[in-house]
């Protein structure tokens, strides 16, 4: 058996630039750990079947919602329950959040478009 190892989030963040296109960092039970990094607003959507934690590490993440928002700030989360319409926006130039979900979960839900990513990257 080879021993679990250690992740440090800095390094996962530090391999990638792009915005808006979760890479896995982990996996347990059937669920993904992703990072990812925002920048400005996503999309408006929906996950029909998954609920999604977002666990802020840098900067602020403002969640909106069709009848109001949250803000999440660096240590902190927010999990959106499966069949509710959000759209996360960065309040800051760049937001570094950890996303926990199924391993089913795509990125834009029931949204499609061109922000769509199918072929996760695994870090």
């Amino acid at each position: 058996m080879t021993l679990p190892r250690t992740v440090r989030l800095q390094d996962k963040f530090d391999a990638f630039s792009d915005h808006f296109s979760p890479k896995v960092i982990g996996e347990l039970n059937g669920q993904h750990v992703k990072a990812v990094k925002f920048s400005g607003e996503f999309i408006w959507h929906s996950h029909e079947h998954e609920d999604e934690l977002f666990l802020v590490t840098r900067g602020t993440l403002l969640m909106r919602f069709r009848d109001g928002e949250q803000r999440v700030g660096v240590g902190e989360f927010i999990i959106v329950p499966r069949g509710v319409e959000h759209l996360p926006v960065a309040l800051d130039d760049e937001v570094w959040v950890l996303l926990f979900e199924p391993a089913t979960t795509v990125n834009t839900g029931t949204a499609g478009g061109e922000r769509t990513v199918t072929d996760l990257e695994r870090l």
